[in-house]
């Protein structure tokens, strides 16, 4: 230890924490001990019902993943110190673009996908941009796009569809490499042999007599897995996630230290744009349709994910695992409720209480840790 540190060890200004100090202010702890609780109580009260056999834990993995996907790009747009009202509208219109494209418009699958991201990814710019160069608190900018989007999203299959369900996309993307990148499912081989072994389930009667009643794992567990790894690997370990906290934590004194907070906050825009749409697209491939109200209230579950997950709504501070594990919370939830056999509206009170008691809690204890009054 140099002369410099031991001053520094030494003097009663610099503040020492403790290893319980550390842990307590990481913004997944919150999200962490949620988990084990949630967990726990479904373990005692449903855990003769099912929900933790093998097609029980596809079930609310699969519902888990739908949260995760949305709440990742919530997560570092909120650490970035902005927020985005039109996720849920921008799902319902990506699918229906996707839709349209491919049942009107006869276009290959592939091309309708990647047409709707590119439209996506224009209109997260676009939000970003009005943000950035007007001033205005992007929940203005965006709960306009919301309504925006939401006016196309119902419009459009009106007047060249005359419904606002349209289907078919199923039988259009039969064959399609790209589509099955969305719709598909992996390890089909390893839960069939798992099927065999009596490992898992079969089917005893019907068509699929003999076949696992779990099949694979849908590619929406895979996009869900693979964003958060992406997520949390930018967020902490490239000079880029130092730029989002600091474009969220003080953006004019980022500014002065060279921090292209704008073009940050602008990036943050699209990434949620094109976690939306992935979402969007997994949901279309799965139902093989696309509907005029998908999406709904998503946005409001996506940021009640990342506040349950330690993320601050002033920005700066944030973990993309932890909002992982808020998603993880509100899948095994609303599945696990269930199999209770709690009616399923309470799910929405659940929301509300757990949001409320996250953000007390992580108010709490930041200001018990920095002695902030």
């Amino acid at each position: 230890m140099t002369e410099a540190n031991v001053a520094a060890s030494a003097d009663e200004r610099v503040k020492q924490q403790s290893n319980l100090q550390k842990a307590l202010i990481r913004p997944e702890l919150g999200g962490m001990c949620g988990t084990i609780i949630v967990f726990a109580l479904f373990l005692i009260f449903a855990g003769d019902s099912g929900m933790f056999s093998a097609q029980g834990m596809m079930n609310w993995s699969t519902v888990s993943a739908q949260f995760m996907i949305i709440a990742v790009g919530a997560c570092l747009l909120m650490i970035a110190g902005e927020f985005d009202l039109s996720v849920g509208s921008m799902i319902g219109f990506s699918g229906m673009m996707i839709a349209i494209f491919t049942v009107t418009l006869e276009w290959p699958v592939w091309q309708a996908i990647l047409a709707t991201f590119v439209m996506a990814l224009a209109i997260g710019a676009l939000n970003g941009y009005i943000v950035v160069r007007t001033g205005l608190p992007s929940f203005i900018v965006t709960l306009a796009f919301l309504f925006i989007l939401r006016g196309f999203t119902i419009y459009l299959p009106q007047i060249i569809e005359r419904k606002t369900i349209i289907g078919g996309v199923d039988r259009a993307a039969e064959g399609d490499w790209f589509a099955s990148l969305f719709g598909g499912k992996i390890l089909t081989g390893f839960f069939a042999w798992m099927g065999d072994a009596g490992i898992i389930d079969v089917f005893e009667r019907g068509s699929r007599a003999g076949q696992p009643v779990v099949e694979g794992i849908p590619m929406l567990i895979v996009w869900a897995i693979a964003l958060v790894i992406v997520g949390h690997i930018i967020l902490t370990r490239t000079q880029f996630g130092n730029w989002i906290f600091a474009a969220g934590g003080d953006a004019q004194a980022a500014r002065y230290v060279g921090v292209p907070v704008n073009r940050v906050k602008i990036l943050m825009f699209m990434f949620t744009a094109f976690c939306a749409t992935v979402f969007a697209t997994c949901q279309v491939m799965e139902f093989g349709s696309a509907g005029a109200d998908r999406g709904l209230l998503k946005e409001f579950e996506a940021i009640i994910a990342v506040v349950i997950g330690g993320a601050l709504l002033t920005g700066g501070y944030g973990s993309v695992i932890g909002a992982a594990l808020g998603a993880l919370i509100f899948g095994v939830v609303q599945q696990g409720l269930f199999f209770a056999g709690v009616e399923s509206s309470l799910f929405r009170v659940f929301l509300g209480v757990i949001l409320l008691f996250a953000v007390i809690l992580n108010t709490y204890i930041r200001r018990i840790i920095t002695g902030e009054r």
